[in-house]
């Protein structure tokens, strides 16, 4: 990532769409699948550590483990997850010396390239775990039957992010962000014009030329602001994307050219300031020297992402398997996500970094649509995205 202040944002949030030009699929056709199945795998083998695999505060509402797991006779432990996958060396290292096991890291790009690669795969798993399915995903993984049922004990406030029924099972929530809709605050102050506070401002008069989003079909971000408008318009989301295409909206491939490219706050001065990215964004465009950032997020205008690790079903290790899905939830890992992949960690007992704490605020209520609402309608909705966008 080329910009000083948003380090690593791009292959970290938008789900590897940066190091390759390959894009997220429009659904889950079968043409899509097939050519998914002809990627390539990505490994990078590391040596883990961490706390130990019991996760410490609350228990979840499925039955916890009766004690931190380690591995068996296999000390190999193969995690299938996405590009953006970052943890310190040092608890990699921590994670070998308290389990027994060590880590191989198997890249699959984004979310949904990962999640269809599990369901092609599931008569012969190409790994052990999965961390990195979200919620857009979540309902097609569960329901396809690629995870074994394990529930580790969730740290405190994670069961907020848990997944409904009988997911909760099978899915254990590491971290979450929220997809929002952030502004220059600069160039509104030399303006001197108030910036826009809700969805509904996007698309008036004066803001017109001014919003750029990467594309729902293109971006995991993009899918996200998608699935806020329906959250937030319901069955009108429609014809609340052709007011905001009408209002002069540019849509790009991906978060990079988005923010990167077309924002007037990154790093290539673009002339839009008003961008979609994430609440987390603002503490990475504080000045040097400066005491607060130059942009904002606007919290009215968000959808959570939360992410999840679980165990493959005829996982090769899977007592490796749930020592690493433990170990995703300890205190220490909570602690690192931040900075290591730019999310909030599920732990409300977590200490965030200062900046976070002063400047990455989270949204009261996010716009929600439900998984398996997701997981029914996200081929047709992508389908009449594309149409109404299009025109």
């Amino acid at each position: 990532m080329p910009s000083a202040h948003h380090p690593a944002r791009v292959p970290l949030r938008d789900k590897g769409f940066a190091r390759r030009t390959t894009i997220m699929a429009v659904g889950l056709t079968t043409a899509v699948a097939t050519l998914l199945s002809a990627c390539s795998l990505g490994s990078t083998t590391t040596s883990t550590s961490a706390s130990p695999a019991k996760a410490t505060g609350s228990a979840s509402a499925s039955q916890p483990t009766a004690a931190a797991p380690r591995c068996g006779a296999l000390t190999e432990v193969l995690l299938v997850t996405h590009d953006s996958f970052d943890l310190p060396a040092d608890l990699l290292a921590e994670f070998t010396k308290t389990t027994g096991c060590t880590l191989k890291v198997l890249k699959n790009g984004d979310a949904g390239t990962v999640t269809n690669k599990l369901v092609l795969t599931k008569a012969s798993p190409i790994g052990d775990a999965v961390f990195g399915i979200d919620n857009t995903f979540a309902s097609r993984a569960v329901t396809e039957g690629v995870l074994a049922d394990y529930a580790p004990t969730l740290p405190k406030g994670a069961v907020t992010h848990a997944l409904p029924g009988a997911g909760a099972a099978k899915l254990a929530p590491v971290d979450f962000g929220d997809v929002c809709v952030n502004v220059d605050k600069t160039w509104f102050a030399a303006k001197g014009k108030p910036a826009p506070v809700t969805l509904d401002d996007l698309t008036q008069p004066a803001y017109k030329d001014l919003f750029v989003t990467p594309g729902a079909t293109t971006s995991s971000p993009g899918l996200a602001f998608l699935l806020a408008t329906i959250g937030a318009k319901g069955d009108g989301w429609q014809a609340y994307w052709r007011a905001l295409m009408a209002n002069g909206t540019k849509l790009t491939a991906g978060w990079t050219d988005a923010y990167s490219v077309d924002f007037s706050a990154g790093e290539g001065k673009g002339t839009r300031p008003i961008v979609l990215s994430y609440a987390s964004s603002p503490p990475f465009t504080i000045p040097k020297g400066a005491k607060e950032p130059t942009t904002a997020a606007l919290l009215d205008t968000c959808f959570r992402q939360v992410e999840y690790a679980g165990v493959l079903t005829g996982a090769r290790n899977p007592e490796g398997a749930r020592a690493l899905v433990s170990f995703l939830l300890s205190p220490a890992v909570q602690k690192a996500i931040p900075d290591s992949m730019y999310m909030f960690p599920v732990d409300s007992g977590a200490a965030l970094p200062a900046d976070w704490a002063a400047w990455a605020k989270v949204a009261e209520k996010p716009f929600v649509v439900a998984p398996d609402q997701i997981a029914a309608q996200r081929d047709t909705w992508l389908r009449q995205w594309s149409e109404v966008t299009a025109k």
